[in-house]
């Protein structure tokens, strides 16, 4: 179901509510149509089939692959403005009018190829954004006067009163007036756990309730709540990088028409000085085919595909070539707390029998266990789960009863067990199970009591684990970039700074909204960083639009996060972070040699044709020749040694 227009951003309301799929955009369908008749050509060619085929193979391709360049190239000429896309169609047909069709085909595929991936990238952003917005719910039960009605979420207005039955996804930001429960705030905050949710908290839209009954009162409208706000944010960023590429554009403007004026003169000179009229054209259609940006083309094209591809192979999608290049350019990481230094689910790490207490470890843990059984609360599941890790048997149980926001009560062996929050089963006079519940949250984390016949008898502490690979992956992001990772979170301060100690992280900052992030990161930026963001949840797609670069955790990242992200981590392994990162700065090296390499072939045949006379075989074979060894030269880091290399640290 998609969100009703009124919640939406204006920039949305206008994009129908549907998934885009790889072949429903014209511009694949005839980017992938160009490259199979030029496939199709390359084969009829080398086969010796009569010239008319491939030839006319070759032409179909020019027109598939070639007709929205130009036509965009000529709507530009007619705003007076020639970019380098109608160049490229120029310079193709003027292979094409010497003989040399296959160089035109192949200039036509990379532009058309290039041309399909950015559209795609484009819409599945925009797909991503409604994607977001369908997480608030269409419809609401507002109670008037004690009577339910059920009304448009985008009608409630502020101060009205909303029911939130169990399971249910809240339906506005507002302040819980009547109730108890456990919500699942995790795609706001970015907390690992539900939290329990009293009268004056407060809740936000889009959460989803646990096992109580909430009323809420309104406190925002429908396109003032915090996900509304997330996706104008990722809008806004992606305006902020679109913006990024005018200067580009300013070199590709001058390049084509500093190679268009050039050319026309190398026809022209000679004529006014009495050249022959063949002669000078021949001259003119060389210098066009030695200027031809083809090997400039591939001098980046090659290394970035082969860096993805090997990404790809080791488990990081990177969307594009541009992503590619841009990951080498990182000089600072920050790094999401939960699902991604983290695991993302609780685990018990501490039973703390109290003194006096006539019971060992294991029974607590057998008893505790047996009366979360029947609860679905994550740390319940924690609990039971680390029971039978320990190889105990979970005991039947007897009039088992939730109670939400407190915990559970359970006839368990023949007594009354209850396992709940601190807040709730906490007495003032158990002095030692108070301190023993400030020493384990003071730690980080969760602390969880367990009484028996309504007597504390332990603790237990939950807490959500790092990756094992968080370490390492750290200290060789430090190493690459010159920098240490800073740490963004919607934690709890004291959580986040025992996690970034274990990490030897020093920039942490906790208790963020995602506006908070998206803040931290500008002035990261601002500061003259180039900030490669890395998270998972939905809270951390705003960071990760307005980053430099972004990065999702592809393991348990959200739909959305991972169509915002520029890179998707698919097997979820943290190490492959700096791995990328280095591979990416390896790839930029390659791209800049290949530069040289073309420029110099350019620049020799340019000076060539220009001063002497430049056979037009040979000129070909010059210009054929660059393309070749930048080709080459780019397809090395296809090789699995190339990641390897790049795995290691410091490897810039």
């Amino acid at each position: 179901m998609s969100a009703p227009a009124a919640t939406r951003p204006a920039a949305l309301t206008a994009i129908p509510a549907r998934r885009t799929r790889l072949f429903t955009l014209p511009e694949i369908r005839w980017a992938a149509a160009a490259l199979l008749l030029f496939a199709a050509g390359s084969v009829a060619r080398l086969l010796h089939t009569p010239p008319e085929l491939w030839w006319s193979l070759y032409l179909a391709c020019y027109l598939t692959g070639g007709w929205e360049p130009a036509l965009a190239g000529v709507r530009a000429l007619r705003e007076r403005t020639l970019d380098v896309d109608l160049l490229m169609v120029v310079a193709a047909l003027g292979a094409a009018a010497i003989g040399q069709i296959t160089d035109g085909a192949l200039l036509i595929v990379i532009f058309a190829t290039s041309g399909a991936l950015e559209a795609f990238a484009t819409a599945r952003t925009e797909d991503s954004v409604r994607g977001l917005l369908d997480l608030a719910p269409d419809t609401a039960t507002r109670i008037d006067d004690g009577a339910e009605t059920t009304v448009r979420a985008a009608d409630l207005e502020v101060g009205e009163v909303i029911l939130v039955r169990p399971g249910d996804r809240v339906a506005a930001d507002g302040t819980v007036v009547a109730g108890a429960s456990e919500v699942d705030q995790a795609t706001i905050t970015g907390e690992p756990m539900p939290v329990d949710k009293a009268p004056g908290d407060e809740v936000f839209a889009g959460t989803s309730n646990g096992t109580g009954v909430l009323r809420v009162r309104v406190g925002r409208r429908a396109e003032d709540s915090v996900v509304a706000r997330i996706a104008a944010l990722v809008e806004q960023a992606g305006r902020t990088k679109a913006r990024a590429q005018l200067f580009i554009e300013k070199i590709e403007q001058r390049y084509s028409v500093g190679m268009v004026a050039v050319t026309l003169a190398v026809f022209a000179v000679p004529l006014i000085f009495g050249a022959a009229l063949q002669d000078s054209l021949l001259r003119a259609m060389t210098f066009m085919i030695v200027a031809s940006p083809c090997a400039v083309v591939l001098s980046t094209m090659p290394p970035l595909l082969a860096a993805i591809a090997n990404a790809g192979r080791h488990g990081v999608l990177v969307k594009s070539a541009v992503v590619m290049e841009r990951l080498g350019g990182t000089t600072r990481v920050a790094f999401d707390k939960t699902g991604t230094l983290t695991r993302g689910v609780p685990e018990l790490t501490d039973i703390r029998v109290l003194p006096g207490c006539p019971c060992t470890a294991e029974e607590v843990m057998r008893w505790a266990a047996a009366a979360e059984y029947s609860s679905e609360h994550p740390l319940a599941t924690a609990v039971v789960r680390a029971c039978r890790e320990r190889g105990l048997a979970v005991p039947p149980v007897d009039h088992f009863s939730a109670q939400p926001g407190r915990g559970v009560t359970a006839t368990v062996d023949g007594h009354v067990i209850e396992v709940g929050s601190p807040a709730a089963l906490l007495n003032s006079a158990d002095e030692d199970a108070a301190a023993v519940v400030a020493e384990i949250q003071g730690a980080g984390h969760t602390a969880v009591i367990v009484r028996r016949e309504h007597r504390s008898i332990a603790i237990l502490g939950l807490t959500d684990q790092e990756r094992p690979e968080a370490a390492d992956s750290v200290a060789a992001l430090t190493e690459i970039t010159g920098a240490a990772p800073v740490l963004l979170t919607g934690d709890n301060l004291a959580a986040a700074r025992q996690l970034a100690g274990r990490l030897g992280l020093t920039d942490v900052r906790a208790e963020l909204l995602p506006e908070g992030k998206v803040a931290a990161i500008e002035e990261l930026e601002a500061a003259g960083d180039r900030v490669t963001a890395v998270g998972d949840g939905i809270n951390d797609a705003p960071a990760l639009a307005a980053a430099h670069t972004g990065i999702a955790m592809g393991g348990n990242g959200s739909d959305l996060t991972l169509h915002t992200a520029d890179a998707v981590v698919i097997r979820d392994d943290l190490t492959t972070v700096p791995a990328v990162i280095a591979l990416s700065r390896r790839a930029r090296r390659t791209v800049i040699a290949n530069l040289i390499i073309a420029a110099t072939f350019i620049a020799v045949l340019i000076t060539w044709d220009l001063v002497g006379h430049l056979p037009l075989p040979l000129g070909v074979a010059g210009h054929e020749g660059s393309t070749v060894i930048v080709g080459l030269n780019g397809l090395r880091l296809l090789r699995r040694r190339a990641w390897e290399s790049g795995t290691a640290r410091g490897s810039d």
